[in-house]
Protein backbone atom coordinates (compact mmCIF):
# COMPACT_ATOMS: atom_id res chain seq x y z
CA UNK A 1 0.00 0.00 0.00
CA UNK A 2 0.99 3.62 -0.48
CA UNK A 3 2.71 5.09 2.56
CA UNK A 4 2.12 8.88 2.59
CA UNK A 5 4.40 9.40 5.60
CA UNK A 6 7.27 7.61 3.85
CA UNK A 7 6.60 9.61 0.70
CA UNK A 8 6.74 12.95 2.55
CA UNK A 9 9.82 11.89 4.50
CA UNK A 10 11.64 11.05 1.26
CA UNK A 11 10.67 14.42 -0.21
CA UNK A 12 12.22 16.19 2.75
CA UNK A 13 15.32 14.00 2.60
CA UNK A 14 15.83 14.90 -1.05
CA UNK A 15 15.37 18.56 -0.07
CA UNK A 16 18.36 18.26 2.27
CA UNK A 17 20.71 17.88 -0.70
CA UNK A 18 21.55 21.50 -1.52
CA UNK A 19 19.22 23.03 1.09
CA UNK A 20 19.56 26.81 0.82
CA UNK A 21 18.89 27.58 4.48
CA UNK A 22 16.06 29.90 3.41
CA UNK A 23 12.71 28.26 4.09
CA UNK A 24 12.41 25.10 2.02
CA UNK A 25 14.55 26.51 -0.80
CA UNK A 26 17.10 24.38 -2.64
CA UNK A 27 20.23 25.06 -4.70
CA UNK A 28 20.86 21.87 -6.67
CA UNK A 29 22.04 22.78 -10.14
CA UNK A 30 22.76 20.02 -12.64
CA UNK A 31 26.16 18.35 -12.03
CA UNK A 32 26.80 20.22 -8.79
CA UNK A 33 28.07 18.25 -5.81
CA UNK A 34 24.60 18.38 -4.27
CA UNK A 35 23.01 17.15 -7.50
CA UNK A 36 25.36 14.19 -7.88
CA UNK A 37 25.01 13.25 -4.20
CA UNK A 38 21.21 13.38 -4.49
CA UNK A 39 21.29 11.11 -7.54
CA UNK A 40 23.46 8.60 -5.75
CA UNK A 41 20.97 8.68 -2.85
CA UNK A 42 18.09 8.13 -5.29
CA UNK A 43 19.94 5.16 -6.81
CA UNK A 44 20.24 3.61 -3.33
CA UNK A 45 16.50 4.12 -2.75
CA UNK A 46 15.69 2.51 -6.08
CA UNK A 47 17.75 -0.53 -5.13
CA UNK A 48 16.07 -0.73 -1.72
CA UNK A 49 12.69 -0.64 -3.49
CA UNK A 50 13.60 -3.67 -5.57
CA UNK A 51 14.48 -1.76 -8.74
CA UNK A 52 17.73 -1.93 -10.68
CA UNK A 53 19.57 1.39 -10.44
CA UNK A 54 21.14 2.68 -13.65
CA UNK A 55 22.96 5.88 -14.66
CA UNK A 56 23.00 6.87 -18.32
CA UNK A 57 25.81 8.81 -20.09
CA UNK A 58 24.40 12.26 -19.21
CA UNK A 59 23.72 11.43 -15.57
CA UNK A 60 19.99 10.70 -15.57
CA UNK A 61 19.36 8.09 -12.88
CA UNK A 62 16.90 5.25 -13.46
CA UNK A 63 15.22 2.65 -11.28
CA UNK A 64 14.29 -0.16 -13.66
CA UNK A 65 11.53 -2.68 -13.11
CA UNK A 66 10.72 -5.54 -15.46
CA UNK A 67 10.33 -5.15 -19.19
CA UNK A 68 7.18 -3.44 -20.48
CA UNK A 69 6.81 -1.39 -17.32
CA UNK A 70 5.24 2.06 -17.09
CA UNK A 71 7.85 4.78 -16.62
CA UNK A 72 7.23 7.45 -13.98
CA UNK A 73 9.44 10.34 -12.99
CA UNK A 74 10.58 13.90 -13.59
CA UNK A 75 13.85 15.62 -12.64
CA UNK A 76 15.70 16.49 -9.44
CA UNK A 77 17.99 19.37 -10.49
CA UNK A 78 16.88 22.90 -9.60
CA UNK A 79 17.22 26.48 -10.68
CA UNK A 80 20.10 28.45 -9.08
CA UNK A 81 17.55 29.51 -6.45
CA UNK A 82 14.94 26.79 -6.67
CA UNK A 83 12.06 25.26 -4.79
CA UNK A 84 11.91 21.88 -3.10
CA UNK A 85 9.12 20.37 -5.23
CA UNK A 86 9.82 21.38 -8.83
CA UNK A 87 10.76 18.06 -10.41
CA UNK A 88 11.60 16.37 -7.11
CA UNK A 89 7.90 15.73 -6.44
CA UNK A 90 7.51 13.61 -9.57
CA UNK A 91 10.61 11.55 -8.82
CA UNK A 92 9.70 10.79 -5.20
CA UNK A 93 6.05 10.08 -6.08
CA UNK A 94 7.30 7.61 -8.70
CA UNK A 95 9.60 5.99 -6.12
CA UNK A 96 6.76 5.58 -3.62
CA UNK A 97 4.40 4.05 -6.19
CA UNK A 98 7.11 1.72 -7.52
CA UNK A 99 7.94 0.64 -3.96
CA UNK A 100 4.28 0.11 -3.03
CA UNK A 101 3.64 -1.90 -6.18
CA UNK A 102 6.71 -4.06 -5.51
CA UNK A 103 5.38 -4.73 -2.01
CA UNK A 104 1.81 -5.56 -3.08
CA UNK A 105 2.39 -7.14 -6.51
CA UNK A 106 0.93 -4.18 -8.39
CA UNK A 107 1.71 -3.22 -12.00
CA UNK A 108 5.47 -2.90 -12.66
CA UNK A 109 6.71 0.69 -12.54
CA UNK A 110 10.12 2.09 -13.45
CA UNK A 111 11.43 5.46 -12.25
CA UNK A 112 13.65 8.16 -13.76
CA UNK A 113 15.16 11.45 -12.66
CA UNK A 114 16.25 13.14 -15.88
CA UNK A 115 19.37 15.31 -15.80
CA UNK A 116 19.42 19.08 -16.42
CA UNK A 117 15.75 19.71 -17.00
CA UNK A 118 16.21 23.20 -15.59
CA UNK A 119 18.47 24.35 -18.38
CA UNK A 120 22.03 24.82 -17.23
CA UNK A 121 22.80 23.54 -20.74
CA UNK A 122 19.67 24.53 -22.63
CA UNK A 123 16.63 22.90 -21.03
CA UNK A 124 15.29 19.32 -20.67
CA UNK A 125 18.80 18.28 -21.73
CA UNK A 126 18.87 14.72 -20.42
CA UNK A 127 15.48 13.70 -21.83
CA UNK A 128 16.12 15.50 -25.14
CA UNK A 129 19.34 13.52 -25.70
CA UNK A 130 17.69 10.26 -24.61
CA UNK A 131 14.76 10.87 -26.99
CA UNK A 132 17.29 11.54 -29.80
CA UNK A 133 15.98 15.06 -30.28
CA UNK A 134 19.41 16.50 -29.45
CA UNK A 135 22.54 14.67 -30.71
CA UNK A 136 25.01 13.91 -27.94
CA UNK A 137 27.94 15.35 -29.87
CA UNK A 138 26.10 18.66 -30.34
CA UNK A 139 24.94 18.77 -26.73
CA UNK A 140 28.48 18.26 -25.47
CA UNK A 141 29.50 21.56 -27.09
CA UNK A 142 26.83 23.60 -25.26
CA UNK A 143 28.26 25.85 -22.55
CA UNK A 144 26.66 27.33 -19.47
CA UNK A 145 26.84 31.02 -18.53
CA UNK A 146 30.30 30.47 -17.02
CA UNK A 147 31.65 28.91 -20.22
CA UNK A 148 31.68 25.32 -18.87
CA UNK A 149 30.74 22.76 -21.53
CA UNK A 150 28.28 19.95 -21.00
CA UNK A 151 31.05 17.51 -21.90
CA UNK A 152 33.18 18.81 -19.04
CA UNK A 153 30.31 18.95 -16.56
CA UNK A 154 29.11 15.42 -17.19
CA UNK A 155 32.69 14.22 -16.87
CA UNK A 156 32.11 14.34 -13.11
CA UNK A 157 29.63 11.47 -13.50
CA UNK A 158 31.25 9.23 -16.12
CA UNK A 159 32.35 6.77 -13.43
CA UNK A 160 28.64 6.01 -12.89
CA UNK A 161 27.77 5.56 -16.58
CA UNK A 162 25.97 2.29 -17.41
CA UNK A 163 24.99 3.22 -20.99
CA UNK A 164 21.68 4.25 -22.50
CA UNK A 165 18.34 2.74 -21.49
CA UNK A 166 16.27 1.29 -24.34
CA UNK A 167 12.95 3.19 -24.64
CA UNK A 168 11.31 -0.07 -25.75
CA UNK A 169 11.57 -1.11 -22.10
CA UNK A 170 8.55 1.12 -21.32
CA UNK A 171 4.87 1.20 -22.29
CA UNK A 172 4.36 4.88 -21.51
CA UNK A 173 5.37 7.78 -19.28
CA UNK A 174 3.57 9.65 -16.50
CA UNK A 175 4.92 12.73 -14.73
CA UNK A 176 3.51 14.30 -11.59
CA UNK A 177 4.49 17.93 -11.05
CA UNK A 178 3.51 21.08 -9.25
CA UNK A 179 1.56 23.41 -11.52
CA UNK A 180 4.06 26.29 -11.19
CA UNK A 181 1.23 28.69 -11.94
CA UNK A 182 -1.73 30.19 -10.03
CA UNK A 183 -4.78 28.60 -11.66
CA UNK A 184 -5.36 25.52 -9.49
CA UNK A 185 -4.63 27.44 -6.29
CA UNK A 186 -6.97 30.30 -7.23
CA UNK A 187 -9.75 27.90 -8.19
CA UNK A 188 -9.29 25.78 -5.02
CA UNK A 189 -8.71 22.73 -7.19
CA UNK A 190 -6.47 19.86 -6.05
CA UNK A 191 -5.67 18.12 -9.35
CA UNK A 192 -4.78 19.35 -12.83
CA UNK A 193 -4.86 16.93 -15.78
CA UNK A 194 -2.59 18.22 -18.50
CA UNK A 195 -4.01 18.24 -22.01
CA UNK A 196 -0.94 19.63 -23.77
CA UNK A 197 2.46 21.19 -23.12
CA UNK A 198 3.00 24.49 -24.87
CA UNK A 199 5.62 24.96 -27.54
CA UNK A 200 8.65 27.11 -26.77
CA UNK A 201 11.01 29.03 -29.04
CA UNK A 202 14.04 31.06 -28.10
CA UNK A 203 16.24 33.50 -30.00
CA UNK A 204 19.43 35.28 -29.10
CA UNK A 205 19.22 38.82 -30.49
CA UNK A 206 22.28 41.04 -30.79
CA UNK A 207 21.90 44.73 -31.64
CA UNK A 208 25.07 46.40 -32.94
CA UNK A 209 25.42 50.17 -32.65
CA UNK A 210 28.43 52.48 -32.26
CA UNK A 211 30.34 52.63 -28.99
CA UNK A 212 31.18 56.21 -28.06
CA UNK A 213 31.70 58.70 -25.22
CA UNK A 214 28.54 59.18 -23.17
CA UNK A 215 29.33 62.81 -22.34
CA UNK A 216 30.36 64.20 -25.70
CA UNK A 217 28.23 62.31 -28.22
CA UNK A 218 25.00 64.23 -29.00
CA UNK A 219 21.80 62.22 -28.69
CA UNK A 220 20.99 62.92 -32.34
CA UNK A 221 24.27 61.34 -33.46
CA UNK A 222 24.15 58.18 -31.36
CA UNK A 223 23.68 54.61 -32.53
CA UNK A 224 22.88 53.29 -29.06
CA UNK A 225 22.40 49.53 -28.90
CA UNK A 226 20.47 49.72 -25.64
CA UNK A 227 17.99 52.16 -27.16
CA UNK A 228 17.43 49.60 -29.91
CA UNK A 229 16.67 47.01 -27.23
CA UNK A 230 14.44 49.35 -25.22
CA UNK A 231 12.44 50.36 -28.30
CA UNK A 232 12.24 46.74 -29.41
CA UNK A 233 10.69 45.71 -26.09
CA UNK A 234 8.06 48.46 -26.11
CA UNK A 235 7.21 48.05 -29.78
CA UNK A 236 6.97 44.27 -29.55
CA UNK A 237 4.61 44.34 -26.57
CA UNK A 238 2.19 46.42 -28.64
CA UNK A 239 2.65 44.42 -31.84
CA UNK A 240 2.10 41.03 -30.23
CA UNK A 241 -1.27 42.07 -28.82
CA UNK A 242 -2.66 41.61 -32.32
CA UNK A 243 -1.21 38.09 -32.56
CA UNK A 244 -1.26 36.55 -29.08
CA UNK A 245 -4.16 35.20 -27.04
CA UNK A 246 -4.58 35.25 -23.26
CA UNK A 247 -2.28 32.23 -22.77
CA UNK A 248 0.56 33.44 -25.03
CA UNK A 249 3.66 34.63 -23.17
CA UNK A 250 7.00 36.16 -24.12
CA UNK A 251 9.98 37.12 -22.00
CA UNK A 252 13.26 38.99 -22.47
CA UNK A 253 16.00 37.84 -20.12
CA UNK A 254 19.75 37.66 -19.62
CA UNK A 255 20.52 41.09 -21.10
CA UNK A 256 24.19 41.97 -21.60
CA UNK A 257 25.51 45.37 -22.71
CA UNK A 258 28.97 46.02 -24.08
CA UNK A 259 31.13 47.50 -22.73
CA UNK A 260 28.82 47.91 -19.75
CA UNK A 261 30.16 51.23 -18.43
CA UNK A 262 28.04 54.18 -17.39
CA UNK A 263 30.20 56.66 -19.34
CA UNK A 264 30.08 54.73 -22.62
CA UNK A 265 27.27 54.59 -25.17
CA UNK A 266 26.64 50.83 -25.54
CA UNK A 267 27.90 49.49 -28.84
CA UNK A 268 26.27 46.10 -28.41
CA UNK A 269 23.17 44.78 -26.66
CA UNK A 270 22.80 41.01 -26.47
CA UNK A 271 19.75 39.33 -24.99
CA UNK A 272 17.51 36.26 -25.10
CA UNK A 273 13.84 36.33 -25.99
CA UNK A 274 11.59 33.34 -25.39
CA UNK A 275 7.96 32.88 -26.38
CA UNK A 276 5.47 30.13 -25.59
CA UNK A 277 2.10 29.09 -26.96
CA UNK A 278 0.03 25.97 -27.50
CA UNK A 279 -0.45 26.71 -31.21
CA UNK A 280 2.35 26.09 -33.70
CA UNK A 281 0.76 28.62 -36.08
CA UNK A 282 0.70 31.28 -33.38
CA UNK A 283 4.33 30.57 -32.52
CA UNK A 284 5.15 31.21 -36.20
CA UNK A 285 3.19 34.46 -36.20
CA UNK A 286 4.88 35.64 -33.02
CA UNK A 287 8.30 34.80 -34.47
CA UNK A 288 7.57 36.75 -37.65
CA UNK A 289 6.66 39.80 -35.57
CA UNK A 290 9.77 39.44 -33.40
CA UNK A 291 12.02 39.32 -36.45
CA UNK A 292 10.26 42.22 -38.19
CA UNK A 293 10.44 44.40 -35.07
CA UNK A 294 14.12 43.70 -34.43
CA UNK A 295 15.17 44.75 -37.93
CA UNK A 296 12.99 47.89 -37.78
CA UNK A 297 14.47 48.96 -34.42
CA UNK A 298 18.05 48.45 -35.62
CA UNK A 299 17.35 50.54 -38.71
CA UNK A 300 15.72 53.33 -36.67
CA UNK A 301 18.92 53.77 -34.66
CA UNK A 302 21.32 53.30 -37.59
CA UNK A 303 22.52 49.92 -36.35
CA UNK A 304 22.38 46.28 -37.36
CA UNK A 305 21.00 43.15 -35.77
CA UNK A 306 21.92 39.46 -35.57
CA UNK A 307 19.31 36.77 -34.88
CA UNK A 308 20.72 33.50 -33.59
CA UNK A 309 18.33 30.57 -33.10
CA UNK A 310 18.79 28.84 -29.75
CA UNK A 311 16.19 26.11 -29.46
CA UNK A 312 12.64 25.23 -30.35
CA UNK A 313 10.18 22.68 -28.98
CA UNK A 314 6.79 22.23 -30.65
CA UNK A 315 3.51 22.03 -28.71
CA UNK A 316 2.93 18.50 -27.44
CA UNK A 317 -0.43 16.81 -26.92
CA UNK A 318 -0.69 14.43 -23.99
CA UNK A 319 -2.11 10.93 -24.49
CA UNK A 320 -5.92 10.95 -24.47
CA UNK A 321 -5.91 7.46 -22.92
CA UNK A 322 -3.78 8.69 -20.04
CA UNK A 323 -5.95 11.79 -19.64
CA UNK A 324 -9.06 9.63 -19.43
CA UNK A 325 -7.48 7.38 -16.81
CA UNK A 326 -6.41 10.37 -14.72
CA UNK A 327 -9.86 11.92 -15.00
CA UNK A 328 -11.48 8.66 -13.87
CA UNK A 329 -9.15 8.53 -10.85
CA UNK A 330 -9.72 12.22 -10.04
CA UNK A 331 -13.49 11.76 -10.13
CA UNK A 332 -13.19 9.04 -7.50
CA UNK A 333 -10.62 10.70 -5.25
CA UNK A 334 -11.08 14.44 -5.85
CA UNK A 335 -14.65 14.88 -7.14
CA UNK A 336 -15.41 18.39 -8.33
CA UNK A 337 -11.88 19.55 -7.52
CA UNK A 338 -9.94 18.80 -10.68
CA UNK A 339 -9.40 20.60 -13.98
CA UNK A 340 -8.30 19.75 -17.50
CA UNK A 341 -5.59 22.28 -18.38
CA UNK A 342 -2.57 23.02 -20.59
CA UNK A 343 0.93 23.32 -19.16
CA UNK A 344 2.57 26.69 -19.73
CA UNK A 345 5.87 25.32 -18.43
CA UNK A 346 8.16 22.95 -20.29
CA UNK A 347 8.62 19.43 -18.92
CA UNK A 348 10.53 16.27 -19.79
CA UNK A 349 7.19 14.74 -20.81
CA UNK A 350 7.35 16.89 -23.94
CA UNK A 351 10.43 15.00 -25.12
CA UNK A 352 9.37 11.57 -23.90
CA UNK A 353 6.08 11.94 -25.80
CA UNK A 354 8.08 11.61 -29.04
CA UNK A 355 8.88 8.02 -27.99
CA UNK A 356 5.75 6.76 -26.23
CA UNK A 357 2.36 7.82 -24.86
CA UNK A 358 2.83 10.43 -22.13
CA UNK A 359 0.70 12.18 -19.55
CA UNK A 360 1.05 14.72 -16.75
CA UNK A 361 -0.74 15.37 -13.50
CA UNK A 362 -0.49 18.68 -11.60
CA UNK A 363 -1.02 19.62 -7.97
CA UNK A 364 -1.42 23.27 -6.88
CA UNK A 365 1.41 25.70 -6.26
CA UNK A 366 0.60 27.98 -3.32
CA UNK A 367 0.13 31.51 -4.72
CA UNK A 368 1.43 30.20 -8.06
CA UNK A 369 5.06 30.50 -6.90
CA UNK A 370 7.81 28.33 -8.39
CA UNK A 371 11.50 28.69 -9.34
CA UNK A 372 11.93 30.45 -5.99
CA UNK A 373 12.76 29.54 -2.40
CA UNK A 374 9.11 30.30 -1.47
CA UNK A 375 7.75 27.49 -3.68
CA UNK A 376 5.39 25.22 -1.71
CA UNK A 377 2.33 22.98 -1.82
CA UNK A 378 0.24 21.73 1.11
CA UNK A 379 1.02 18.20 2.27
CA UNK A 380 -2.63 17.26 1.79
CA UNK A 381 -2.43 18.23 -1.90
CA UNK A 382 0.89 16.38 -2.33
CA UNK A 383 -0.63 13.20 -0.92
CA UNK A 384 -3.82 13.59 -2.97
CA UNK A 385 -1.75 13.88 -6.14
CA UNK A 386 0.16 10.72 -5.17
CA UNK A 387 -3.09 8.85 -4.63
CA UNK A 388 -4.60 9.98 -7.94
CA UNK A 389 -1.42 9.02 -9.81
CA UNK A 390 -1.39 5.56 -8.21
CA UNK A 391 -5.07 5.08 -9.03
CA UNK A 392 -4.38 6.13 -12.62
CA UNK A 393 -1.76 3.41 -12.96
CA UNK A 394 -4.17 0.82 -11.54
CA UNK A 395 -6.82 1.93 -14.05
CA UNK A 396 -4.38 1.70 -16.96
CA UNK A 397 -3.41 -1.83 -15.89
CA UNK A 398 -7.01 -3.08 -15.99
Amino acid sequence: MLNPERFLKDLHTLRSFGASGVGKGVKRRAYSEADIASREWLASQFEAAGLKSHFDPVGSVWGLSGEHSLLLGSHSDTQPEGGWLDGALGVVAALEIARANQETGGPPVSVVSFQDEEGRFGGTTGSAIWAQLLPQEEADKITDTDGVSLAKARGSMTHLDNGWVDPAHFTGYLEMHIEQGPWLDKAKQTIGIVTEIVGIRELKIVFHGAQNHAGTTPMSMRSDAFQMLSTFNQTLNLALKDVADDKSVWTIGHVRLHPGASSVVPGKAEFMIQWRDGSAQRLDEMEAQIRKTSFACAEDFHGTVELIEQWSIPPTKMSSRFQNAMEYAAKQLSPGAYSMMPSGALHDASNVARLMPAGMLFVPSINGISHAFEEDTSEADLVKGLQVLAATIATLAN
